[in-house]
């Protein structure tokens, strides 16, 4: 008698049996096959249905109808009139219907060697290699699955497809039967153990998913369930060990994912070695890869020193055994390591290239590249140059069908054009990646869209029409956001922070301050860097300038101490000139309000023009030339600061976010304000349709305080011209609208 060790181990060498499943499907074929007149339609949907019906995990009954109702409801009430005839019938019945199957396809188009040809005449096979109890067994299997509509509990030792007779298979014992069961599942994937083809297939299709779109994927709970029964009757499967660590990985769970991916390579070892210590193939290679899959591991969990240990024994693994690709590898690790430490890693990612290049190797060759480009965005390089290195790889990798590599492109030339104050421009590199076809082979019906670049540029596309106030377009992209990355995923925090910017900066243009607090919290959650710099912008709005002023100490000393500095501004590149050049146009405007005066800012904004020019930063540098416009004015040079003022306004125009192109208008009309004598009435009128123009972008933003400050300028400027109507209703607003909001030290004199 066979021991259950042998039985489990010998699960997945059983290829095909019959069970209830595949009787159901067998009367799909039939009726699809004696059905002539039917619709080329539905004919069309089920017959692109066969191939995974076959081949996927078996089903319940009621998911067995669903899926063929929405091909053919008329195939449905056929099928389900087939089957119920033989559940209700007699054993005879059952075998009728296997004698009449082969004649319905003498004279269809399945063929012997088709896939409906095949299938039949393994099924056929199967059948009538059964002895007489294990037909009747399948018999009153068939009458459960059909009256409970759930799949029967039947062991692979009754379903065995061997021509020797057991003598004790003709004791038919329901209480034996019920011992003998297999795990159920309460996935709604798979039911009970299943064949070695329905096993890779399951496998696979998940894999897929995980890669491509992990919402259409098992949820980690019921996929790490379906590996565990999958395991549990075969613990050599290597493939459902890897599965297991993908999904681990999906949830941060560090010891599962690490006990499944050491599992995965003993098991890969075992089967494949055949006491091979060198060479391409043998568990010599697999050990290499190995220990470098679990160096990356490492490395996504923030463990850089065990990945720094595991990444030396790859590469002396790899040395002695003249593994050229798999030593190109390590050092594509190796750097991305480095850079994640902060340490500079240039010299490393150009050896990584030429090596990778010399080995033709373009995928990692690529990749360096763009590791690259985003050090040299860091560097501040110029844009063409950045661009051009991006130009020169899309090319190969159009060439090599690189799909994922075009993607990183995209969203890294979204990145660079955000960076450097080309809104318009990070908008169509956005909408191109959007809209570019997937160059992988689409299964499953999925489209490539849950990797990093497309939340990366996504959340782009959020933060810019935020900007432009359109926050009905930003609220349906996080809501696509959030079903695509749901939060347990690896890109949920960038959509999460961008979230939470986005809301904290609609409160603070709303002066909804107490509305910002939270969200200064959470923001400081995922990014602490960030989370001061809000912290210290709401502060100043509260004005509490000695609070804010030592959040601004504090944040400039970690910049200066961290060599891994983080960026406000974009998702890619951490850039720490931008972060300086924002404390330090902060802590300017904390002097306005100290008692040292616009005096003591002039430095600090004149070495944040300096530093911005340097790193190419045009929306740095605009709003820097607005502050420092602004301090001008306040100090008595209005011609000066109308200057500057002109010099920005096309590129705030053309590029910058509602409330810049407000305040730069704003600031011009003051300046014409200032400018206007007893008879300039020139600069009264330009200062009149300059502040019109600022109302409808402030008005876009509802803006109330903004919009109280120009309706106060309004009403002075039309009293001075005589306009006594429009002084009066302009008058009026600004009253309804003091009245409405609370009071605060932040006036149109000491803002900008």
């Amino acid at each position: 008698m066979m021991t259950n060790g042998v039985v489990h181990a010998n699960v997945f060498s059983i290829k095909d049996w019959v069970t209830p499943y595949k009787i159901a499907v067998l009367s799909l074929l039939y009726e699809m096959s004696t059905t002539k007149p039917m619709a080329l339609l539905d004919r069309r949907r089920l017959n692109k249905l066969i191939l995974p019906i076959q081949q996927g995990p078996d089903l319940t009954l009621e998911q067995f109808l669903k899926i063929v109702e929405e091909c053919c409801l008329r195939m449905v009430n056929a099928v389900k009139l087939r089957l119920f005839l033989m559940a209700d019938g007699e054993l005879q019945d059952m075998e009728h219907f296997f004698t009449m199957l082969p004649n319905a396809f003498s004279d269809s188009e399945a063929f012997k060697t088709s896939v409906v040809g095949l299938f039949m005449r393994q099924m056929l096979l199967a059948y009538n290699k059964l002895s007489f109890s294990q037909v009747y067994k399948l018999y009153k299997s068939l009458q459960q699955y059909c009256r409970r509509g759930n799949q029967p509990e039947l062991s692979a030792e009754d379903m065995e497809l061997t021509s020797n007779e057991d003598p004790s298979a003709d004791r038919i014992d329901k209480d034996e039967l019920d011992t003998a069961s297999l795990h159920q599942s309460e996935s709604d994937e798979t039911r009970g153990p299943l064949s070695q083809k329905q096993a890779e297939y399951f496998l696979a299709r998940q894999a897929y998913l995980l890669k491509n779109d992990e919402n259409k994927a098992m949820s980690p709970a019921k996929l790490q369930d379906e590996l565990n029964n999958i395991l549990k009757f075969n613990p050599d499967f290597a493939e459902a060990h890897y599965l297991s660590y993908l999904n681990s990985m999906r949830v941060q769970d560090i010891y599962i994912s690490t006990h499944s991916l050491l599992h995965y390579f003993d098991r890969l070892i075992l089967s494949g070695g055949e006491g091979k210590s060198n060479g391409d193939e043998g568990y010599g290679r697999s050990l290499r890869y190995a220990v470098l899959n679990l160096a990356t591991l490492h490395c996504r969990f923030g463990h850089y020193q065990q990945a720094d240990l595991a990444l030396q024994e790859s590469i002396r693994i790899a040395q002695e055994a003249n593994d050229h690709v798999c030593l190109q590898h390590c050092l594509s690790w190796l750097y991305t390591l480095e850079q994640m430490k902060g340490s500079d890693s240039v010299v490393l990612t150009e050896d990584s290239v030429k090596i990778a290049a010399h080995f033709c190797l373009p995928y990692l060759a690529s990749l360096g590249i763009q590791s690259l480009v985003q050090q040299g965005a860091k560097q501040g390089m110029p844009a063409n140059k950045l661009l051009d290195a991006l130009r020169g790889t899309d090319i190969m990798h159009w060439k090599q069908s690189l799909s994922e590599l075009i993607e990183i492109s995209l969203a890294q030339t979204t990145s660079i054009w955000r960076m450097y104050g080309k809104s318009t421009m990070a908008r169509q590199q956005a909408q191109l990646l959007l809209n570019m076809n997937s160059l992988e082979p689409v299964n499953f019906g999925v489209q490539q869209n849950n990797t990093e670049a497309f939340a990366v540029t996504l959340c782009h596309l959020a933060e810019l029409h935020a900007e432009q106030g359109l926050y009905a377009v930003v609220s349906d992209i996080m809501k696509h956001l959030k079903q695509q990355f749901p939060p347990h995923t690896q890109h949920a925090k960038l959509w999460m922070l961008c979230d939470l910017k986005i809301q904290f900066e609609k409160a603070m243009n709303d002066g909804k301050y107490h509305l910002a607090d939270p969200h200064v919290t959470a923001i400081s959650a995922l990014n602490s860097t960030e989370g001061l710099y809000r912290k210290a912008q709401l502060l100043k709005a509260l004005n509490q300038t000695t609070k804010a002023s030592k959040i601004l100490k504090q944040l400039q000393q970690r910049c200066e101490k961290s060599k891994n500095t983080e960026m406000i501004i974009s998702y890619n590149y951490n850039k720490k000139s931008c972060v300086v050049c924002r404390m330090m146009l902060a802590s300017a405007e904390l002097h306005w309000d100290s008692a040292t005066g616009f005096a003591t800012a002039v430095p600090l904004l004149l070495q944040a023009l300096a530093l911005s020019r340097q790193h190419n930063l045009q929306s740095l540098t605009s709003e820097t030339l607005l502050h420092l416009a602004f301090t001008q004015l306040m100090l008595g040079i209005p011609e000066q600061a109308l200057v500057l003022v002109q010099d920005v306004l096309e590129s705030v125009l053309a590029h910058g976010s509602l409330i810049d192109k407000g305040r730069a208008l704003l600031l011009a009309a003051r300046c014409h304000m200032a400018l206007a004598g007893a008879a300039a009435q020139e600069h009264r009128l330009t200062a009149v349709h300059t502040l019109d123009e600022a109302a409808v972008y402030f008005s876009q933003l509802d803006c109330k305080e903004r919009m109280r400050d120009i309706h106060y300028l309004q009403a002075r400027l039309h009293h001075s011209l005589g306009n006594i109507s429009q002084r009066n209703k302009c008058a009026m607003l600004f009253r309804l609208l003091d009245q409405e909001l609370p009071s605060s030290g932040m006036t149109v004199v000491n803002r900008l």
